[in-house]
C-alpha cells in the first residue's frame, strides 16, 4: 500500500555506533592506535580524528571512550604506572629486614624510571609533563610512592633499624637525596645529558642514604 502524500512516517534518527564486544575491546584498540601515534609522532601530534580515522570510527564515537585526548595519555601513562606500583608495594609488604627493603624499593624505582625514559620516551614524556604540572593523577602517583616508602620506614623504626623518630623527615631526606632519580624532568634530561654511570651514581646515593639512617639508630 503506498501511503498518501504526507503522511509517511519520520524517518528514524541512526543510532550512534554501539561498542564492539567482540575479542579486544573498543577502548584497547583505540589506547593501543593512541599508544603506537605517541611513540611515533609524540604526544603532541596526537588527534583525536586521527585515531578514529585509523580505529575506522567518527571521532564522535572516540569521545564516548575518552573525554579527550589528554584522557588517553592519562590512560597509557597510568596503566604503566600502576604496575610500577604493584611491585613496590610487593617490596613494602615483603618479609625482609627493613632496610634491605628500602635498597631494594629505592632501587626498583630509579631503574622503572630510567628504563621508561630511555626505551619509551615518548610516552615517558607524557609522565613527565603531568608530574611537573601536577596532574592529578601524577599527584596521585607521587602519593601513593610516598606512603609505599613511609610504611618501610616506620616498620624500620619498630625494629630498631632505622630511627623510631621523625619518619616524616627521614622520608623528605630519602626522596631529597634521590631527587635526581625520582623527580621525572630530572630524570630524562639526565639521560640526555650523562646517562654513562647513572646507575653507579644512584647505588652511591643510596648506600649514603642507608648508611646515614642506620647510623642514627
Amino acid at each position: 500500500m503506498i501511503e498518501p502524500p504526507g503522511l509517511r512516517a519520520p524517518r528514524r534518527p541512526e543510532k550512534p555506533e554501539a561498542p564492539d564486544r567482540s575479542g579486544d575491546s573498543v577502548e584497547t584498540r583505540l589506547l593501543a592506535i593512541a599508544l603506537r601515534h605517541i611513540r611515533r609522532d609524540g604526544a603532541g601530534r596526537l588527534t583525536v580524528v586521527r585515531i578514529a580515522e585509523e580505529a575506522g570510527m567518527t571521532h564522535a564515537n572516540v569521545y564516548r571512550y575518552f573525554a579527550s585526548k589528554s584522557a588517553i595519555g592519562e590512560r597509557i601513562v597510568t596503566d604503566w604506572l600502576r604496575g610500577l606500583e604493584v611491585r613496590l608495594s610487593d617490596i613494602a609488604q615483603a618479609p625482609d629486614p627493613a632496610d634491605d627493603k628500602l635498597e631494594r624499593y629505592l632501587t626498583l624505582l630509579a631503574r622503572a624510571y630510567e628504563d621508561k625514559a630511555a626505551g619509551d620516551p615518548q610516552v615517558f614524556a607524557v609522565f613527565a609533563a603531568a608530574a611537573e604540572e601536577g596532574a592529578p593523577y601524577a599527584a596521585r602517583h607521587r602519593q601513593r610512592m610516598r606512603e609505599l616508602l613511609r610504611r618501610v620506614l616506620e616498620e624500620g623504626g619498630g625494629t630498631g633499624v632505622f630511627p623510631r623518630s621523625d619518619v616524616r623527615r627521614m622520608e623528605r631526606f630519602v626522596l631529597d637525596a634521590h631527587h635526581l632519580f625520582f623527580d621525572p624532568r630530572s630524570v630524562a634530561m639526565t639521560l640526555r645529558r650523562a646517562a654513562a654511570g647513572l646507575d653507579g651514581r644512584r647505588a652511591r646515593i643510596t648506600r649514603f642514604v642507608l648508611r646515614e639512617l642506620i647510623s642514627r639508630t
